[in-house]
């Protein structure tokens, strides 16, 4: 195959796209975790007494993570939803109706009265409010992975999916810190107003966020699946019929990276406060600190899978985080600074050596017209079976054993599940929907040959 050499006119023209790509990708999917994490900070902190007072701390704590799994649980309906527009009308404008509804909803989260105000109606309207936001984050993913993917270099593609990746470490840092600035602010107002005003500054965010979306283009294999008539009418269907061991391989995959990463940032601030007595203060500066590690280690990790390929890295990963399950709680343990923040610093390290590759690991292995769809629902399922239910399952094990035992061995338990979903998932090959990548080059599922291969 003879490879296109663009002239010095149009690599300019591309290096530029492919920077806005990369900008609105990553822009996109940290406003996406700023919300989400603002909310699971929320649900641990401020939400068990404001929407289900006059409960027992662990019913408050179990209500609370329960409307945060809502939101997980509907991220699934969101990534076929516009899995389907994203295959069908495009990556970019599907981009921007996701970025609305995941703002507006957080932003009405910091307007919303509490049970002593409205009495039922609060959760309720809670729970509608995560489901809509849910939504959003669940077409958010994939659509900013492909932008970034599908304008990046076919040799480079862990690297460039590694920086949508990063909306998690910038999300963190953003709504950690936010909160961390409003509780010294408003102190003894945190939790009747300071609490608000994160959520309320978001709807900032989302402006700059569509700014930066519209300026960049659909992307050119999107282009070329319009141009060649490769569009399919169902494609979340197709997908499920054709490719339904990618999709539950993807899904299972993430069992070692998303169940307790919501363990190590949400689950966290229940257990060192309530168990341990830690306060609330530092474990939020040693989140901050770990988040801040997590913007040179997810794309140094996404940088070392193309070198060495993916499999291997996410691998090491899941046995690292198996590893780390128990020293993890007996470092938290001992209520010191510096162990407590080395706990905290280590679990997101190792956590980036699956979350850096993961995006290009899941992606690689669906066909241009069937990708957002098919990724999106692999990645979004996960959800539902590791990042909604790992903090209700780590306060029922605590709540009745009164241990971080078990909860180490579940820990250890989801990453035997990963492992066996990596060796299962098929190897990615060349699509059958075609498509060229911006240089020339084939840029179907597959990932180039060699070391950079999955």
């Amino acid at each position: 195959m003879t490879t296109h050499v663009p002239a010095p006119a149009e690599a300019a023209r591309l290096r530029g796209q492919r920077s806005r790509a990369v900008i609105a990708s990553t822009v996109g999917t940290a406003i996406e975790w700023y919300d989400f994490f603002l909310y699971g900070t929320a649900a641990a902190l401020v939400f068990p007494h404001l929407f289900f007072p006059g409960q027992s701390p662990y019913i408050g704590a179990l209500a609370s993570f329960g409307t945060q799994f809502v939101g997980f649980a509907a991220r699934p309906v969101g990534a076929a939803i516009f899995g389907h527009l994203g295959d069908r009308v495009g990556r970019k404008s599907t981009l921007v109706v996701t970025l609305l509804l995941m703002g507006t909803s957080t932003f009405l989260m910091g307007v919303l009265p509490g049970y002593a105000s409205i009495g039922f109606a609060a959760p309720l309207l809670l729970v509608l409010l995560r489901i809509v936001q849910g939504i959003g984050v669940g077409g958010e993913w994939g659509g900013s992975v492909l932008l970034s993917m599908e304008w990046g270099s076919r040799r480079r593609r862990g690297f460039m999916t590694s920086w949508p990746q990063l909306g998690v470490p910038l999300g963190l840092l953003a709504s950690t810190g936010m909160v961390n600035l409003m509780d010294s602010a408003a102190g003894d107002g945190f939790e009747s107003w300071g609490w608000r005003v994160p959520f309320l500054a978001s709807i900032v965010l989302v402006g700059i966020g569509l700014y930066v979306r519209l300026r960049v283009l659909e992307s050119p294999v999107f282009d070329e699946v319009k141009r060649t008539r490769a569009v399919v009418r169902r494609p979340v269907l197709q997908v499920l019929r054709e490719q339904p061991r990618e999709v539950l391989t993807s899904a299972f995959v993430r069992l070692s990276e998303q169940a307790p990463f919501y363990l190590f940032i949400t689950f966290v601030l229940t257990y060192g406060t309530q168990q341990v007595g830690l306060p609330r203060q530092d474990l939020l500066d040693d989140t901050l600190v770990a988040a801040a590690v997590g913007l040179v280690s997810v794309p140094l990790w996404g940088y070392v899978s193309d070198l060495v390929g993916r499999r291997l890295t996410y691998g090491v990963g899941i046995v690292c985080v198996g590893v780390f399950a128990f020293p993890y709680f007996a470092l938290l343990d001992t209520a010191r600074s510096g162990p407590v923040l080395l706990a905290i610093v280590l679990s997101l390290f190792f956590h980036d050596m699956q979350y850096g590759p993961q995006a290009a690991l899941i992606a690689e292995g669906f066909d241009a017209n069937l990708r957002y769809s098919g990724a999106g629902l692999g990645y979004q399922l996960a959800s539902v079976i590791a990042g909604g239910p790992a903090p209700l399952i780590a306060a029922a094990i605590l709540e009745h054993t009164h241990s971080s035992t078990g909860i180490s061995w579940y820990i250890v338990g989801c990453c035997a599940v990963a492992m066996i979903a990596l060796l299962l998932m098929p190897r990615a090959g060349a699509a059958r929907a075609g498509g060229t990548d911006p240089a020339g080059s084939a840029s179907g599922a597959g990932p180039a040959a060699g070391p950079t291969g999955t």
